[in-house]
């Protein structure tokens, strides 16, 4: 069995299915994939999220505002809180900073990320961490603000083997997407080589970064087996093995 840690159901292309949700949900449960965790990128579309979440037993749900999300409201300790005592929310995020398009708002992301910080050590449900060209300043957040009990998840993981580590070394997870199977992704090949499988997720990001051999096409949870099959592969192992590590940190992490 396996968990896609990271998607974005409520923006998934549905075409494929008449425009019907409950087709992908359906497609993903027959790869075997028992659960999926639907991300939130901020908070004028978290009704939808949340509603999702409700309406399938198979989805949980996340609450936060993506680094770059800057048009809607922005994210305060209480409305996350609040949001977050949900039934179906299990983590805080996505967060983080990405100053490859954002570099301009860096310390407006610093502030908003420790907000979510806080909001996890409140509430004991991990974060989700997006980080793009912010290396030493994510690691400085999250050394400085998570809590080592509560933790979290590097999410859709490109950086380099170094971050890795001092990630785990605060009780941070490492999760890895359909880019670990680009041709160009050597580093990112190289990490998945190296990571303790106690550490490790597996993720779709869809409908973004579809894998190898959907590269270039609309992503959806049912390719996170590809994902999987990818890693097992590299690291020379029964893809059984990847598909039951990841589950059973999926369920650690977000108490699940």
């Amino acid at each position: 069995m396996f968990v896609d840690s990271h998607c974005h159901l409520d923006r998934l292309k549905l075409e494929p299915y008449d425009g019907q949700l409950s087709g992908a949900i359906e497609a993903a449960l027959q790869q075997d994939i028992e659960e999926m965790l639907c991300v939130a990128i901020d908070l004028e579309h978290i009704d939808s999220v949340l509603k999702i979440a409700e309406e399938y037993p198979q989805v949980y749900a996340s609450v936060g505002v993506h680094p770059n999300s800057f048009e809607g409201e922005a994210p305060s300790f209480e409305r996350l809180c609040e949001l977050a005592s949900h039934e179906k929310v299990v983590a805080i995020g996505e967060t983080g900073l990405d100053f490859y398009y954002g570099a301009d708002t860096r310390e407006e992301q610093i502030r908003r990320f420790i907000t979510h910080m806080d909001v996890a050590k409140e509430t004991g449900k991990p974060v989700i961490v997006h980080t793009r060209d912010a290396k030493e300043d994510t690691l400085d957040v999250i050394k400085k603000h998570s809590d080592p009990d509560v933790a979290g998840v590097l999410h859709c993981f490109t950086e380099d083997w170094d971050m890795a580590q001092r990630a785990m070394e605060e009780g941070f997870y490492v999760s890895l997407s359909g880019i670990v199977t680009f041709k160009n992704a050597k580093e990112l090949q190289e990490v998945a080589r190296k990571m303790p499988l106690e550490r490790l997720l597996i993720e779709t990001d869809s409908p973004y970064l579809a894998p190898v051999p959907h590269r270039g096409k609309p992503n959806e949870p049912k390719h996170v087996v590809h994902v999987a099959e990818f890693i097992a592969s590299l690291r020379e192992q029964p893809v059984e093995d990847i598909a039951l590590a990841t589950t059973q940190n999926y369920r650690r992490l977000f108490k699940r």
